[in-house]
């Protein structure tokens, strides 16, 4: 019998809202890296044919310019699409047990809020034209959500 090969696909693609805001940091050579989480909903009908709710939370993980990109851009509340592919990691906790976890490490991020106009200080934004602000995703939103995301 002929042996099978596995094809190795790793791809995910999920949208969900931040749960806090990101946490920035360098590796020891420099390179930017951020961590966030989101919480993805999803609606369903029970037994008893009522919506239910489940929320989902899912933690992230990007690199270099992306990094940057977010921790300019991202806080709390800020609702994303993220492409990316699932890695583990495992780490000792401080009292140095082993703990691993299942992330997605980002490809691309979709930043699906306005950027506000005006910061607190009244200071005018820089608005950068980066392939991470593309709307492309808009025509896949219901006009309910369009109207939600443009509040602003």
């Amino acid at each position: 019998m002929a042996d099978l090969k596995m094809p190795e696909i790793n791809s995910v693609v999920i949208a969900g809202n931040l749960t806090k805001d990101p946490t920035v940091r360098e590796t020891s050579n420099g390179t930017p890296v951020v961590n966030f989480n989101v919480a993805v909903n999803r609606r369903y009908k029970d037994s008893h044919d009522q919506w239910q709710e489940d929320v989902c939370y899912v933690g992230v993980v990007a690199w270099n310019k992306l990094a940057d990109s977010c921790s300019n851009r991202l806080k709390r509340g800020n609702a994303v699409l993220i492409d990316g592919e699932l890695q583990s990691r495992t780490f000792k906790t401080d009292d140095n047990k082993s703990r691993t976890i299942v992330e997605i490490k980002a490809k691309r991020i979709q930043f699906l809020n306005k950027l506000s106009r005006n910061t607190e200080e009244g200071e005018k934004e820089s608005q950068s034209d980066t392939s991470f602000e593309d709307s492309s995703f808009d025509k896949f939103l219901t006009d309910e959500e369009s109207d939600l995301i443009n509040k602003d």
